[in-house]
């Protein structure tokens, strides 16, 4: 164990998120994803996983070490409905109230159209696999930065 970390976070998912730089995306997916295929296809090239839990808690736990880029463009995206882009089923709402937590305000998630989501996944940093079991339970989000601080 370590202080201050969530214990969701394994070191496989800690490394990659330390080494994504600003700009990097990283995909949250839930069960029915096809996880391991376009995992190979992304910058690290495997599937890293946070099993047994939410995308919300997944989220939760990522968030807790990642800053989200900045608010001049969207950080935080979510695959859409298939023929119903704008409903928000629960498992995207519980996810857009640890967005908005981990933000300390408002911070809107964007709809991704599902086979735009592949085409962007594709090009993520990594795939982190949950045990969601919900649909529509995928996510991106785009790295920022920590700012140093000023004395």
């Amino acid at each position: 164990m370590l202080k201050n970390i969530d214990p969701a976070l394994n070191a496989d998912v800690l490394h990659a998120l330390r080494s994504m730089g600003h700009g990097d995306t990283v995909v949250v997916s839930d069960t029915n994803f096809p996880s391991d295929s376009i995992a190979r296809q992304t910058v690290l090239g495997k599937l890293l996983r946070i099993d047994n839990v939410s995308s919300a808690r997944a989220i939760e736990a990522i968030l807790s070490v990642m800053p989200l880029d900045t608010p001049l463009q969207p950080s935080a995206g979510r695959m859409e409905i298939m023929g119903a882009p704008d409903e928000i089923p629960p498992v995207q709402q519980e996810v857009q109230a640890v967005v908005d937590g981990a933000e300390g305000k408002p911070a809107p998630l964007y709809g991704i159209e599902r086979f735009a989501f592949y085409e962007e996944a594709k090009k993520a940093y990594c795939v982190i696999t949950t045990g969601e079991n919900r649909f529509y339970g995928c996510f991106l989000f785009t790295k920022g930065v920590i700012p140093p601080e000023t004395v």
